[in-house]
């Protein structure tokens, strides 16, 4: 069931829609109206909420950047071996 879910994933990862989406989507969370939302002087564990957010931002953009550099290297199906252009 993993396996399958995971190469769903990476499937869907190749697509340039994904690229696209992601990175637009990124572009909207870095602009006005949600930095404003987290523009407060509240701080949680001492720490602004904005840096959080954007803390957070950063970390999320990562993890999406490390899924679709595994989804470029993954093989297309079992019998691939990995051999890549």
């Amino acid at each position: 069931m993993w396996l399958k879910f995971r190469v769903e994933l990476f499937k869907r990862l190749k697509l340039r829609e994904s690229w696209v989406i992601f990175f637009i989507l990124g572009l909207i969370m870095m602009n006005y109206p949600f930095v404003q939302i987290f523009n407060k002087p509240n701080r949680i564990f001492g720490v602004p909420q904005l840096y959080l957010y954007f803390m957070g931002g950063w970390a999320i953009s990562i993890g999406v950047i490390y899924l679709f550099t595994k989804a470029i290297s993954h093989p297309d199906d079992e019998n691939d071996e990995g051999d890549h252009r």
